[in-house]
């Protein structure tokens, strides 16, 4: 029951904040619950569901280059700014430590720092109008950082 309490906590929140994305994550949460579905499907999306998010984010945003809107000249010409070049950097550098944070999850089992990223991802997204995609990054930036700590 403590788990349903809390993502109706969440969703009173999303839904306050007007942060649809997280809402609609809870009430799918919510409704497998509710069907007593979580024991096959959680599991599942556990495993699988940031991969999927990730397939779909990535072809979301590749769909101007598929749609033949972003050419070659376009490429070229923003590698050719600062703006592309610091793109391409800050890109480089978010990606390693989203591997870093799905590593440092997963892999390493830290998960018992995730409630207090959602918490605050959730409420970056509901008061400051951000996009729940933190977690993979601040969990990169948290191994970096204990990384560092530890060989210190």
């Amino acid at each position: 029951m403590d788990s349903n309490i809390m993502l109706i906590t969440i969703l009173a929140i999303a839904i306050f904040g007007k942060a649809n994305s997280v809402a609609v994550a809870v009430c799918i949460l919510l409704i497998v619950k509710l069907l007593n579905l979580d024991q096959f499907i959680y599991p599942v999306i556990e495993k699988n569901g940031v991969s999927w998010g990730l397939i779909l984010l990535t072809a979301a945003i590749l769909i101007p280059i598929a749609n033949g809107n972003v050419t070659v000249k376009n490429i070229k010409d923003v590698l050719a700014s600062w703006i592309g070049i610091t793109a391409l950097i800050l890109s480089f550098f978010t990606t390693y430590l989203s591997g870093l944070g799905l590593n440092y999850l997963t892999v390493q089992g830290n998960n018992d720092v995730i409630p207090a990223m959602i918490f605050g991802s959730v409420l970056a997204a509901v008061f400051l109008g951000g996009v729940p995609v933190g977690p993979l990054i601040t969990s990169g930036i948290l191994a970096l950082l204990v990384k560092i700590i530890k060989k210190v």
